[in-house]
């Protein structure tokens, strides 16, 4: 059996169930998998623990209850379906949570809700809100309104989602239950002999190209999106277990330090709201190309980025916003706050820093971005 995570005493955990895991596989809500699962969650919190749940479902279970109505897959039907779902979805939960005299409470969320810091602070102090009052929050995104035509608006998946949220709330344990034992080396859907991936240690291009062939059938999220999500969490300080909702008091288990399904450990220790937030890549504009000098300073010294070390510049954006440092290749390394624009930053790319006064003819800092403002990301190899 794998190691498990180093045991933290998980304080705040975000647990993630999925449409497949909910339904049962099948196309309405499947109340005795439900009602094992909030079983578990009023359990933890018996116990002192802080459990938030991001749920899928909506969908299906706006299906369950106009039980009859002819299929279609225009966006719009499927908004209907969402906005019918979530009530029948709320009301199953708050029945559900009840018989262990729990009250739930709902939160809908979309890439607006987070944009901005203000949203990302207002969000957080919300669902700690709830937490502190011994509620159970339960998270969606918002599909009745947030849609891929909605330029920025939608999330995509509620697997990301769970991980943003589990920085949000500054959470030391995401737990992505599926109907699945978690990451294996061939989809154990189609193939007996699939072998089951107990630890994770760094997400390289080797582990993202076997998730890639097995992506769930039902609802959004496959495993291709639950490694995206562990990259996230992860990266905030969070450990991620990947793990079959359907294993006897699988979260309690997991809480209490036993390995179950795929770990992910945590890749960093916890980090300040404002570091996650940058994290996240919810308000990210635009982009700073850096030269081997620079990447070296970031990722090995954890030095500012200077304008010496910047090569060019992919706009539109403004002082203050957070903007991705990548490779010439477009990876990602970093991501953080500038100090100044884009245009400002063409003008100063390649100077000492010394020598941004008197280009510009005033400057903010000897930094491009500060090392206070930014945030190393964890790359694939």
């Amino acid at each position: 059996m794998a190691k498990a995570a180093k045991t933290r005493g998980y304080r705040r955990i975000v647990a993630k169930f999925g449409t497949n895991l909910l339904t049962a596989g099948t196309d309405r809500l499947h109340e005795e998998t439900m009602a094992a699962l909030a079983a578990q969650v009023a359990a933890l919190m018996d116990g002192g623990r802080e459990v938030l749940i991001v749920t899928s479902g909506a969908i299906a279970a706006g299906r369950e209850r106009l039980d009859g109505v002819k299929n279609r897959r225009d966006v719009p039907f499927r908004q209907a379906l969402a906005a019918v779902g979530q009530t029948h979805l709320m009301q199953t939960y708050d029945r559900l949570f009840s018989a262990h005299d729990r009250a739930v409470g709902q939160t809908l969320l979309s890439k607006r809700d987070l944009h901005d810091r203000i949203g990302y602070l207002n969000a957080r102090n919300t669902l700690l809100g709830l937490l502190e009052m011994g509620i159970v929050p339960i998270v969606n995104e918002n599909d009745a309104v947030a849609i891929d035509e909605i330029a920025g608006a939608k999330i995509g998946d509620n697997d990301n989602l769970s991980a943003l949220v589990a920085n949000l709330i500054d959470a030391d344990l995401l737990v992505l239950l599926t109907d699945t034992g978690g990451l294996h080396d061939a989809d154990p859907r189609k193939s007996k002999s699939a072998r089951l991936i107990e630890r994770v240690d760094k997400i390289t291009k080797d582990i993202e190209q076997l998730a890639s062939g097995t992506d769930s059938g039902r609802g959004t999220g496959g495993m291709v999106t639950k490694l995206q999500a562990a990259k996230l969490a992860t990266g905030g300080g969070a450990d991620v277990y990947v793990a079959s909702g359907h294993e006897p008091d699988v979260l309690e288990r997991i809480a209490g330090g036993e390995h179950v399904g795929t770990l992910f450990p945590a890749q960093r220790t916890s980090m300040e709201s404002r570091k996650r937030w940058m994290l996240s890549g919810l308000s990210t504009r635009g982009a700073i190309i850096v030269d081997a000098g620079a990447v070296k300073a970031l990722t090995e010294r954890g030095t500012s980025l200077l304008p010496a070390g910047v090569q060019s510049v992919a706009g539109p954006f403004k002082r203050g916003d957070t903007v991705n440092i990548t490779l010439s290749s477009g990876e990602a390394i970093a991501c953080g706050i500038t100090n100044y624009s884009d245009a400002e930053v063409e003008a100063i790319r390649g100077l000492r820093s010394d020598k941004i006064a008197e280009t510009l003819g005033y400057q903010y800092g000897a930094e491009v971005i500060h090392r206070n403002n930014l945030v190393v990301l964890e790359r694939a190899s």
